[in-house]
């Protein structure tokens, strides 16, 4: 799956006027996919907007998740842009 599959597949979650996925990793997006697909869109108001590379670390910009789902989420995936 390609990061712009990945965005029309969750489009009703991603926020308007956001380009959504920008991260173009087979492994982050396959790890992604398996997250949204059995966690996060079964969280009430979840939605998304960036998720993307910004000074060699991730950043995860979404809605209706805690600080710490955020901050192992983005860790998750600059370990497998890292390896």
């Amino acid at each position: 799956m390609t990061a712009e599959q990945f965005n029309e597949k969750y489009s009703e979650y991603l926020e308007e006027r956001h380009y959504g996925l920008d991260i173009h990793d087979e492994k982050v997006i396959a790890y992604l996919d398996e997250v949204f697909e059995n966690e996060l869109t079964k969280i009430p108001g979840f939605t998304y907007s960036q998720i993307k590379l910004k000074f060699s670390s991730s950043r995860f910009y979404a809605s209706g998740l805690s600080a710490e789902q955020e901050i192992e989420i983005e860790r998750k995936i600059n370990e497998l842009v890292k390896n």
